[in-house]
């Protein structure tokens, strides 16, 4: 069948290509030799790859005076101990990314519609990832026992970036034991756009600066010797193909090795000394099986290094049209008075900074049908991490702070819209979105409502958990879809637990011989 043959090629091409730096991966794929003549031939070893009008994949020198014979592929069993090669999901990504932006780039233009968008994605992800997760399900890592620490950080054009990863290695107690997963997502030239400036105007810009070169060259790059190690894995993508911060974090989690721990964060963030040991002795001290830590940090102006953890207890659904009633969580303070001995209990994960044991990405997997949304990610993720068993605290003292005022900087979603060549974000987003609320049990969501009803493809299988109710858990954050109200949960401002989740309380769970 195709999907076999297509993985059969894929094998084969990861054979013969060249080991190259995915800043020049190739961002065409055409259906005609042709259509290739205005490559530059300096890129990627001086090979394409093509999908013919038989879908076949092959592979065609930039100078098209031959063609590159496909070699027997190695026929031994599937390993489902290791994980696949790191060269091997560099390709497949590469490929799915090239191969979605060809597809989207031609339906862009005034007529497209949010719906060719949405049905054009899954059609690809459908015949692509969906096909290795599938494949490789059995070989994800299995998470050591040595306080490695992966990260995940997704960056979009961002200036702050290498002020972030810089912090994070100079201040590690352990910077041999952080690996970074580097999902760069740039301008890379030679000509590019600013975000939208006072009054409206975007102007020409020169490329983005490259967190990855930015880093290695500095002074804490050299230091923590990161880059030599292989301590950085780095994913580059040009602006067009951004599919949002979500899909980016789905993807990126791809270069996890089996790391014992996930740090999930943004890419404008500073840390304070011993970050990694202080996360650690607070998952291990947290009365919970499977304790996850995450806050919205305090801004970077404000007195945040080892302070009181910040907690964030409260939500709303959002009132602005264009955001469709999701639920936003609420801001974040410091509810205790001194820093507690352990982690208070809290309703909620933040996208830009949660800590946990790696095991959540195999149990509760990042879905990969939520490209292009910027809401909803957190309040699904909460849920879906607490159904499945994890219980979720705030951090005992301030271990990162975060820069929220970033007017100016480019969006996402200003790319997208430059791609599409007219103003479409808001309308794909109006269709995605309600996979989320379908989820989260919005009544005007319900499956037989949907159209499209596509939106919902076997979302069973990156919905609720299994292990606890649903229902318990929007009863216990005060959340009721069905009303559109909100309860203030007051346990959490008293940092105590909720009477939903005391039954999962470890009372003697031994305490982490860490220090803070």
């Amino acid at each position: 069948n195709f999907s076999k043959q297509l993985s059969h090629r894929f094998m084969l091409l990861f054979s013969i290509f060249n080991q190259s730096s995915p800043a020049a991966r190739v961002e065409v794929v055409s259906n005609n030799i042709e259509n290739l003549s205005n490559i530059d031939s300096g890129k990627v070893g001086g090979v394409v790859s093509i999908i013919d009008s038989k879908r076949n994949l092959r592979l065609v020198p930039y100078d098209q005076s031959q063609i590159l014979p496909l070699p027997p592929r190695n026929e031994l069993e599937e390993n489902f101990v290791d994980p696949p090669p790191m060269q091997e999901i560099e390709r497949n990504m590469t490929l799915y990314l090239t191969t979605l932006h060809k597809k989207l780039g031609d339906i862009a233009g005034p007529t497209a519609t949010g719906l060719q968008a949405w049905e054009t994605f899954l059609d690809v992800t459908k015949s692509m990832p969906m096909v290795w997760d599938e494949q490789n399900k059995y070989r994800f890592p299995k998470p050591r026992n040595d306080d490695s620490i992966f990260v995940s950080l997704g960056t979009y054009r961002d200036p702050y970036c290498p002020m972030t990863i810089k912090s994070l290695y100079a201040n590690a107690k352990f910077p041999e034991k952080v690996f970074v997963g580097l999902f760069q997502q740039n301008c890379f030239g030679p000509k590019c756009r600013t975000g939208v400036l006072v009054g409206g105007v975007v102007e020409d810009a020169g490329p983005d600066p490259d967190c990855f070169v930015e880093f290695c060259k500095s002074e804490e790059g050299i230091n923590s010797n990161a880059c030599n190690n292989g301590n950085i894995r780095l994913f580059n993508v040009n602006e067009s193909e951004s599919l949002g911060p979500y899909m980016a974090r789905y993807l990126g989690a791809k270069f996890y090795r089996g790391e014992q721990y996930y740090l999930q964060i943004d890419s404008h963030s500073e840390f304070v000394h011993a970050w990694d040991e202080k996360l650690i002795k607070m998952v291990e001290d947290a009365p919970a099986e499977k304790p996850v830590i995450s806050t919205y940090p305090p801004d970077s102006t404000q007195n945040w290094k080892d302070t009181i953890g910040f907690r964030m207890c409260d939500s709303e659904f959002a009132a602005a049209q264009i955001e469709w009633q999701i639920i936003r969580l609420g801001s974040s303070i410091a509810f205790d008075r001194e820093i507690p001995a352990v982690a208070k209990y809290a309703p909620f994960v933040a996208a830009g900074f949660f800590f946990s044991p790696a095991s959540f990405l195999h149990e509760v997997p990042f879905d990969p049908f939520l490209p292009w949304i910027f809401m909803g990610e957190e309040i699904s993720m909460s849920a879906r991490l607490w159904t499945s068993g994890y219980d979720i605290f705030s951090p005992t003292v301030n271990v990162l702070n975060h820069y929220y005022v970033r007017r100016h900087y480019p969006k996402f979603w200003e790319s997208v819209n430059r791609f599409f060549k007219k103003p479409i974000h808001n309308d794909i987003v109006e269709i995605i979105i309600k996979r989320v609320k379908n989820m989260l049990g919005y009544p005007e969501s319900k499956a037989d409502l949907i159209y499209p009803n596509s939106v919902l493809y076997r979302l069973d299988e990156w919905g609720m958990g299994k292990k606890r109710s649903f229902s318990k858990y929007m009863e216990m954050v005060g959340i009721d879809p069905l009303q559109k109200k909100i309860t203030t949960n007051k346990w959490c401002h008293e940092g105590v637990w909720p009477a939903q989740a005391e039954q999962y309380k470890l009372l003697n769970k031994k305490k982490s011989t860490k220090s803070l």
